[in-house]
């Protein structure tokens, strides 16, 4: 038993520095060798865990993925109004987050972009099915308040939203991601709107 919790622990252990070097500094620019230094292992050890630099890769972004859509699930959930301000609190969440001296903007598009030229690497496949996960999690909400076309507003926020992290990214100006909330405010704030009326129509 100790010896399982041992090999748990070295693996988080790796994917925690890999983690930190590959966020502040690009998965081009950290080696195998550097990573295994943070980690406090061996390159030896690194690869009994790792049989490649590209599965770590691929680790990084999926120990990434629950933590980051529990992130904006919560910041949905605690922001006080309706629906459309709730969604106007992720953007204004991240715009904060954004303003701290080691933000680096989306790792998930970041690493895509790196890899933009092996799109079936694993860690592809990895942030392709977190944004996807993310943009049916937004149909769902639009679907509870019966928005007709709650798959297209899921689309058009998640636009919204991985644009304004380039955009950010580039400027260095985190009121893009608050104008972008603005935006996305004003467009579910119709479609929820219209989908009241609709339902009212129906029921006269």
């Amino acid at each position: 038993m100790g010896t399982v919790m041992a090999e748990i622990s070295t693996r988080e252990r790796i994917v925690g520095a890999a983690s930190s070097l590959f966020y502040a500094l690009g998965i081009r620019a950290v080696s195998v060798d550097a990573v295994a230094e943070k980690a406090g292992v061996t390159k030896r050890t690194l690869y009994y865990h790792f049989a490649s630099k590209d599965d770590l890769i691929a680790a990084y972004l999926a120990a990434r993925d629950q933590p980051n859509l529990m992130l904006f699930r919560r910041w949905f959930e605690e922001a006080e109004g309706g629906t459309a301000a709730k969604m106007r609190a992720i953007f204004l969440n991240l715009a904060r987050a954004a303003r701290h001296p080691k933000w680096k903007g989306c790792g998930f598009l970041r690493t895509s972009a790196e890899l933009a030229n092996l799109p079936g690497h694993p860690a592809i496949r990895i942030g392709a099915a977190h944004k996807k996960a993310f943009e049916n999690w937004l149909r769902q909400v639009f679907e509870a308040e019966a928005i007709g076309d709650a798959a297209l507003l899921a689309r058009q926020i998640v636009l919204l939203l991985d644009g304004s992290f380039a955009v950010v990214l580039l400027h260095r100006d985190a009121s893009y991601m608050e104008d972008a909330g603005e935006a996305a405010f004003t467009l579910v704030e119709a479609a929820v709107e219209c989908s009241k009326a609709r339902i009212a129509s129906a029921l006269a």
